[in-house]
């Protein structure tokens, strides 16, 4: 079911500059001085979400990286030095017939070249050698995985979009609900299934992974962002999948997490075929003032090589295009958002004014003390865990259970306060 290989020939150099972002450039001092200060997870929890997927055989990993990231500049040689060291753990293992062990330090060097990645906003020499090195990788751990997994190209505009097919462990037939994985701003979709125990595999899930337009490897074969691409991607996305004998197309859903909260919803709106979708993390700010504009600069840097755009003027210019203004009233099918109380990124009136758009049944589930990332404080960890509740609420919706629309507010105490929406 790949599609002809002409349509993905691989990554090529990017003549583009890379962008320039005035507060970047000019504070880049500071930025490397509250590295020093709080370490590689000064802007977001990357190195615990990333090693959640990994398991706990890579906590040594990510504790060493912690320990090495002094500064910006750090963060990719630190990566790709613990990704050559899992890659060889791989390969040896590999030759020696232990394909467990291979298995696992494939899926563990992969994670690691990816985001090695993240640093670099331009498709320059290292960032194409971190994707290749990444891609291979995972082909290699798809080759010895626990359950089935294929390389996925999705053709779009004349060219292709990557993504992964997982089909749960011991699949031998029948059709199956499905979820289409989008991850964020910083995230990729080799890690948006964990190596062992995932939560959407265990119940029963098929999981295509991908990388939308302007995610990660997306950019790399000179597919940009726009708020019409991802308009415009589910229906190639989804047809994809009714076409897979696999796949039951009555039970299709989304999940998506971070800046995937906005690019999930455009989908959402486009694609009737979806029949629920769950965001969290949210990104819900027209224009993205306070996320580009007052967050750290890496983030404007960052969706500025995502939109292909290396001037900062052209891309304040580009801003009012992300918006769910317009989109959002077209959704229909049940929605789910996930947030902090004390989301940094995006100010949670713009969550409430898209829920209020909706014009199906919706749950807004606010954890008190929560950051953007939601995690870590007592809400999350007494009440319901955020990304075990996502998984059964789609499961729910996707078997035709209804829901009220309802606003959750989860106390630090984990009890739920509801009220109706």
């Amino acid at each position: 079911m790949n599609q002809p290989t002409d349509l993905h020939a691989g990554a090529v150099p990017d003549m583009r500059d890379e962008p320039h972002v005035r507060r970047f450039s000019e504070q880049r001092w500071v930025i490397d001085n509250i590295v020093r200060a709080n370490g590689i997870d000064w802007d977001q929890p990357r190195s615990v979400y990333l090693n959640g997927p990994c398991g706990t055989e890579a906590n040594a990993d990510f504790a060493g990286i912690r320990e090495k990231v002094k500064k910006m500049a750090d963060i990719g040689p630190a990566f790709e030095a613990v990704a050559k060291r899992r890659e060889a753990k791989a390969q040896a293992a590999e030759a020696e017939g232990h394909l467990v062990t291979a298995r696992d330090n494939y899926y563990m060097a992969a994670v690691h070249w990816a985001a090695a990645q993240w640093p670099y906003d331009r498709n320059d020499a290292p960032n194409l050698a971190c994707n290749a090195r990444k891609r291979e990788c995972f082909t290699k751990y798809a080759a010895l995985a626990d359950h089935r997994v294929e390389a996925v190209w999705i053709p779009f505009e004349g060219k292709a979009l990557p993504a992964w097919f997982h089909l749960p462990p011991g699949y031998t037939g029948g059709r199956l609900p499905v979820v289409i994985a989008v991850p964020g701003m910083d995230s990729f979709k080799e890690a948006q299934v964990a190596l062992a125990n995932d939560r959407f595999l265990a119940r029963g899930f098929a999981v295509l992974a991908i990388d939308g337009p302007g995610q990660y490897e997306a950019p790399i074969l000179g597919i940009y962002f726009s708020t019409d691409r991802w308009a415009a991607v589910g229906r190639p996305i989804v047809d994809w999948l009714v076409a897979r004998p696999e796949i039951d197309p009555e039970r299709i859903g989304l999940s998506a997490i971070s800046f995937g909260s906005f690019f999930g919803t455009i989908l959402t709106a486009h694609e009737p075929r979806i029949k629920a979708c769950a965001v969290m993390s949210v990104c819900h700010e027209p224009g993205g003032e306070t996320i580009f504009q007052q967050a750290c600069p890496t983030f404007k840097k960052r969706f500025m090589y995502m939109a292909g755009i290396a001037d900062e003027d052209a891309f304040d210019a580009f801003r009012p295009s992300i918006t769910w203004e317009g989109h959002a009233e077209r959704i229909t099918a049940p929605y789910l958002c996930v947030a902090g109380e004390c989301e940094e990124l995006s100010p949670l009136e713009n969550s409430e004014r898209l829920l209020a758009a909706l014009k199906g049944p919706k749950r807004f589930v606010v954890y008190q003390d929560s950051r953007h990332s939601v995690g870590n404080v007592p809400a999350t960890n007494l009440g319901p865990f955020p990304t075990t509740m996502i998984a059964d609420w789609l499961l729910d919706r996707l078997n035709g259970k209804p829901m009220p629309s309802e606003r959750w507010f989860v106390r630090s105490t984990g009890q739920i306060e509801k009220t109706a929406m």
